[in-house]
């Protein structure tokens, strides 16, 4: 079994227990995931059977677009409702015209400072296990990307943004900080992932549709993996070559910078190729779907 599954996460679920399920349907394949939602968000979790488990990486690359809601003047340890919130004592109510012009500075390469309830681990160990346990937690701002950062409905004090954004973005620390510039606070009452890459929240199946269907009429080609990776038409002698690990003169693709997919005659994914000195090297090589199998080479 060789694909990606685009799933709707549903409620107060792990992206752990969707995997759990899909990986007793996949048995013997592996399974796994790119983009892990928090129990109180729902929406698009790619999960990848088999050999596309490899192509997870190139999954996490691509931007990812969230529906988020926040409610001004209160604020939580964990910045959600996970934990108990406070009430501000008479916070400023901001306007539209304050909320949309406090946006552009989150907007493009910013630097974010992860909430202190996340999976990140300080000195070998979970911060929320930290937090939880009533330790004291400082986490170093990282720097993230925000493509695109919109004004869907505003209601004081219930705010819901549209987020484009590239990898390891906290939205409920995006919510935190853009309330904090406005003289208030916030917390993130609710969180949908409406894509990844080209994979949309109104196709996403449920698990329930899994466990009624089986997984086959659902798997995507390994190609939605590489969409935001330049894309070279590979004949038949060329895919073989690849198969076999060999090099391919670089020809007329010897300005490519960075890695490609080597598209098929048949439209499908058949490897990951770099240029090198010339060449074009498969870094990473996918049997035909028929085969069911995928290998990949990491040098």
């Amino acid at each position: 079994m060789l694909g990606l599954l685009n799933i709707n996460k549903p409620l107060d679920w792990t992206s752990r227990d969707v995997v759990n399920r899909v990986t007793r349907l996949a048995n013997p394949d592996k399974v796994g995931h790119a983009g892990t939602l928090d129990p109180l968000a729902t929406g698009v979790l790619v999960v990848a059977v088999g050999g596309a488990t490899r192509l997870v990486e190139y999954l996490q690359q691509q931007p990812k677009r969230y529906r988020a809601d926040f409610r001004f003047g209160e604020s939580s340890a964990s910045d959600d409702l996970e934990l108990p919130t406070e009430r501000l004592d008479n916070p400023p109510v901001p306007t539209l015209a304050e909320v949309t012009a406090a946006l552009p500075p989150f907007i493009g390469e910013i630097s974010q400072v992860p909430p202190a309830y996340s999976a990140i681990k300080v000195g070998g160990r979970k911060s929320y296990d930290m937090a939880r346990q009533g330790q004291a937690v400082e986490l170093a701002p990282r720097p993230v990307a925000i493509h695109a950062l919109e004004v869907v409905r505003y209601d004081y004090p219930e705010l819901t943004l549209d987020i484009n954004c590239g990898s390891g973005v906290y939205v409920r620390s995006l919510g935190r900080d853009l309330a904090a510039s406005l003289g208030t606070a916030a917390v993130m009452t609710q969180l949908v992932r409406t894509a990844i890459g080209a994979l949309q929240l109104e196709t996403a199946v449920t698990v329930e549709q899994l466990l009624a269907d089986g997984l086959a009429p659902h798997l995507l080609p390994a190609r939605f993996a590489t969409q935001h990776l330049p894309q070279v038409k590979l004949t038949e002698a060329e895919c073989l070559e690849l198969r076999h690990g060999r090099f391919l003169d670089a020809g007329k693709l010897v300005s490519l910078r960075g890695e490609a997919a080597g598209i098929g005659p048949d439209g499908e994914l058949v490897a990951v190729i770099r240029h090198e000195n010339g060449k074009l090297r498969p870094s990473c090589v996918l049997e035909t779907i028929q085969q069911q199998k995928r290998v990949c080479h990491h040098t």
